[in-house]
Formats: C-alpha cells, structure tokens, sequence
C-alpha cells in the first residue's frame, strides 16, 4: 500500500480513478469473452478446463481493519489480476494445443514456462519428426 506514504499526492490518486476502474468494462468483456472460448472449444481439442477459481480470489475485503475504499480496491484488484492470470494460463494451454514451438531467443523476451517444453526456434528437423508422426 505504497499510496500511503504520499498523502500529498492524494489529488492525483483521485484524478486517477475513473481510469483505474474504467478498466472494468474491457475487462468484463474479456471474462465474457473468454468464457465463451474456454467453454466451446478447449472440450473440441480435449484440453482440460481451467479453473477460474484458482486464478480469482477475492477476499480481503473481508478484513475489517480496511477502509470501505480499500476494500472495494482490494475486490477490483483481486477480481482483475486474476482474471488476467486466468486468461494467461487458457492462452497458455491453447499455444501448449496449437504451436508448441518455442520464440527466437532474445535477451529482452522473457518467454513464458509453458515453452520448456516447446520445440526450439528454427528446429525444422524436431518439427517434421512431430509432425511426420500424425500425418
């Protein structure tokens, strides 16, 4: 709760709140959205569920040494990171389903976990083996 150190900011802590929570709206519509995905196509590829309940927690409002405005804070930001984590990880299963091929190495690209086990960039003989395989 670093805001809290700069109580002379709070001018710009309020100027920034109808941006802060008009994220909501892009962010309802991509659980919308997602949703939809997740739940028509990942039973077609036979990719098992994710569960959103491991991604979205939203507790701390529950603590009572909050403020009713942390605590709305707290269920937005506990609703919206999690929502992201979630769509990473459905992201991440359907690339696992649909590429599995790793990104160009690049000491700025910090690649996801999910590639350790994703074929090396440019591994054109690797990917004829896999690919030979089904065909």
């Amino acid at each position: 709760m670093k805001f809290k150190l700069y109580p002379e900011r709070k001018i710009r802590h309020l100027l920034s709140m109808p941006f802060i929570y008009g994220m909501i709206l892009p962010a309802l519509v991509l659980d919308l959205t997602l949703e939809v995905y997740h739940t028509i196509c990942f039973p077609l590829y036979g990719i098992a569920y994710v569960k959103r309940k491991n991604y979205i927690r939203i507790d701390r409002q529950k603590l009572e040494y909050l403020t009713f405005m942390e605590k709305l804070n707290c269920m937005y930001c506990g609703y919206v990171n999690g929502l992201f984590a979630y769509a990473v990880q459905v992201a991440a299963e359907t690339e696992k389903y649909w590429c599995s091929i790793k990104h160009k190495s690049d000491a700025s690209f910090k690649a996801p976990t999910h590639h350790e086990s994703f074929l090396e960039y440019g591994d054109k003989k690797a990917y004829q083996e896999i690919t030979a395989e089904k065909e």
